[in-house]
């Protein structure tokens, strides 16, 4: 079935102005298609993993609350404080650790030790 119709429209792709024949056409030439396709596709993925990265991060959350002991770098991420910052509270014996061959194990009672003392200091 073909149709007589003439729409000025501009390509989402490039935004040049061209003349389409049917209702739905969106791109000025197949190469604009092609391109905007690409990029809707290449969107979906980045959305998917987006959608991905927040469901680990919920389950990852809800893991270390079930968890008695935590290494270094997992504790900056859930504190949300540099090494830096967690090394020198280990350092002036804020928080007392363990050592299992050459890494660095902190127990949550040593945690809550440790935000218990803070809170009534400061």
């Amino acid at each position: 079935m073909s149709s007589n119709i003439r729409i000025k429209r501009i390509c989402e792709q490039c935004g040049n102005e061209f003349t389409a024949r049917t209702t739905v056409t969106r791109c000025c030439s197949d190469a604009c298609a092609k391109r905007a396709y690409k990029r809707r596709k290449r969107e979906e993925k980045v959305q998917a993993s987006d959608q991905q990265t927040v469901i680990m991060s919920a389950v990852s959350l809800a893991d270390w609350r079930l968890r008695e002991y935590f290494n270094i770098t997992e504790l900056t991420k859930l504190m949300g404080v540099s090494r830096w910052t967690l090394w020198r509270a280990i350092k002036r014996n804020e928080i007392a650790v363990g050592r299992i061959g050459g890494r660095v194990i902190i127990a949550r009672k040593e945690l809550e030790k440790f935000f218990t003392n803070n809170n009534a200091n400061g």
